[in-house]
């Protein structure tokens, strides 16, 4: 895990212990971004790095990024082509409001274990995981300037 200034190692170590729990129970992959300062708009950049951290390779276009912009509180939650067909409308809205309500309350940790729990939940529901699965992409938290 890299150093970083947004959340202590232990802290840390929740967030990537919550993704693997999650990814245990799914094909699905889940990957956390956090930097200071959005630069442009929030999807839009949301997206850039989803590209960027080849979230759009996996086999089953199941990945889901979890971006947060600390200093800005820009935050988006960005799900690939197969997870976005079987969500039902308003999912990733409930899952960024549970997050939200944790973070205005300066519940970092909470807020994104809480998610990806619930992120991992519906991913299992709809890309059950398999014996052969793979993990596609790396657990760790991912970090900008």
């Amino acid at each position: 895990m890299s150093s970083n200034k947004f959340l202590s190692k232990e802290d840390e170590l929740l967030v990537v212990q919550a993704i693997q729990s999650a990814e245990h129970q799914t094909s699905g992959e889940i990957r956390v971004h956090i930097e200071s300062v959005c630069k442009g708009k929030v999807l839009d950049r949301a997206a850039w790095l989803f590209k960027s951290l080849k979230m759009h390779e996996t086999a089953q276009r199941n990945g889901v990024l979890i971006y947060l912009s600390t200093k800005d509180r820009k935050f988006a939650i960005i799900g690939d082509a197969g997870i976005n067909k079987v969500v039902p409308a308003g999912f990733w809205n409930d899952v960024k409001e549970l997050m939200i309500s944790n973070f205005s309350n300066g519940n970092l940790t909470e807020g994104f274990v809480l998610g990806i729990g619930k992120v991992g939940e519906k991913l299992k529901e709809f890309f059950p995981y398999q014996k052969e699965d793979v993990n596609e992409l790396p657990d760790e938290i991912t970090y900008g300037k």
